[in-house]
């Protein structure tokens, strides 16, 4: 106890503020969670702990995360092909076509609660989501340390107009607190979308790439030159946005770009590699 008074008392005022600060506001949780009881946003189950993420534990641990296969660039299941017999550690997308970034990782599969709950950040800008997900993604990422060094972090954009409709990239509710952890810079305003994707809801796989074909640009002043950039998004689905993004930091003279996104859509998540069509439409940007 003495101990823990002295060690207070030695604390920089900025630091002992903000962890009385840090106690307020999880007692404040704790009582608003006793009076004001609410239910998981996935499942209704009551919520009886004091945080303030709206998913119970249940909801959470039901997260399909086991991505099930080990392509070196997607992520996805790798896939023997006769035609391509030196590059087993390959899934069929990535033998058949080449990739602007080096490689891409998911926290888990886009299918299920996961879907619903990347749906809530996206439209409902729930921070606490947010930081959690960013802690799965330093987790991700730390897993793959080596191949996963990056300079600084930069969020996939959203179109000036679609910015003004939501209010929000929903991509900084965890691209934000993820590059606090990964203690890296982040750079929201590095790129920009200068054209919008089409009207239509549902596009076929060929869509997909053409709608983000030069699609993503530079702001002027932007410079990455020689950086390694880890490149933010919420759900990967074919790849055409994460490879149009590095198409346009690779030829500012970034020195390599690495994908990484809370989800992968896959076959198993209502995905079809020539269709393109997601199991829920609104995965769109």
């Amino acid at each position: 106890m003495l101990g823990a008074l002295f060690y207070g008392a030695a604390m920089p005022i900025s630091a002992r503020a903000n962890s009385v600060f840090q106690w307020l506001k999880n007692a404040s949780g704790a009582v608003c969670t006793i009076i004001f009881p609410s239910g998981c946003r996935l499942c209704d189950q009551l919520l009886t702990d004091a945080t303030r993420l709206p998913i119970c534990e249940l909801c959470l641990s039901s997260f399909p995360t086991s991505l099930p296969g080990s392509c070196d660039i997607c992520g996805l299941p790798a896939t023997f092909d006769p035609e391509f017999p030196q590059a087993i550690s390959y899934c069929r997308d990535c033998q058949q076509r080449r990739f602007a970034f080096q490689l891409a990782r998911s926290y888990g599969l886009y299918e299920g609660p996961l879907v619903r709950a990347i749906l809530l950040l996206k439209y409902e800008r729930i921070e606490p989501m947010g930081t959690w997900f960013a802690e799965r993604l330093t987790e991700v990422v730390r897993k793959e340390q080596e191949r996963m060094e990056a300079d600084v972090v930069v969020p996939v954009p959203l179109h000036r107009r679609r910015a003004r409709e939501r209010g929000f990239n929903q991509v900084d509710v965890f691209g934000r607190p993820l590059a606090g952890r990964l203690h890296l810079p982040y750079r929201p305003v590095l790129l920009m979308r200068s054209r919008p994707r089409p009207e239509k809801h549902l596009l076929r796989h060929d869509e997909r790439w053409e709608a983000v074909r030069g699609a993503f640009a530079m702001r002027a002043g932007g410079r990455v030159d020689n950086l390694r950039i880890l490149l933010l998004d919420d759900v990967m689905t074919t790849g055409a946005t994460l490879d149009a993004c590095s198409r346009a930091l690779r030829e500012a003279g970034a020195k390599s770009v690495l994908g990484l996104t809370i989800a992968r859509a896959g076959q198993s998540a209502g995905f079809s590699r020539f269709h393109g069509k997601p199991k829920d439409a609104r995965d769109e940007r």
